[in-house]
């Protein structure tokens, strides 16, 4: 007796991911949106891609995505940090300034202990 055949199925087509056309971005395109925006590589070629090359709605949507990840980074606790003087040149006006940040390493930073004098002369300039 013969074994039954296994039917065959029909083979199923690939879905695309989206009803879109695809969009191709240039590098220059994603180096002007950087320079507008300061967002990472990645995400801006996304926010290219997802606003059809559309300069104004990807600065819309790496806005809202920026708003979102700052929701997210709201209730995290600043307990690094570095703390600041400064006195003016007449012993008239000093300033002492602490200047938090979330993670030791940047406390710890050349720059940031630039920023926390910078932030503390700029206090005293303008009282």
């Amino acid at each position: 007796a013969e074994a039954p055949k296994a039917e065959k199925k029909p083979k199923e087509e690939p879905k695309a991911e989206s009803d879109k056309p695809a969009v191709v971005i240039s590098a220059l395109e994603v180096k002007e949106l950087r320079a507008r925006c300061g967002a990472g590589i990645a995400d801006t070629k996304k926010a290219l891609v997802e606003s059809g090359g559309d300069m104004e709605k990807a600065m819309e949507w790496l806005k809202k995505k920026g708003m979102a990840k700052a929701d997210k980074k709201a209730g995290n606790v600043s307990a690094e940090g570095a703390i600041a003087t400064y006195v003016h040149f007449n012993n008239k006006i000093g300033v002492l300034v602490e200047v938090n940040s979330e993670t030791d390493f940047v406390a710890i930073n050349a720059n940031f202990k630039e920023f926390a004098s910078d932030v503390a002369m700029q206090i005293a300039a303008n009282p």
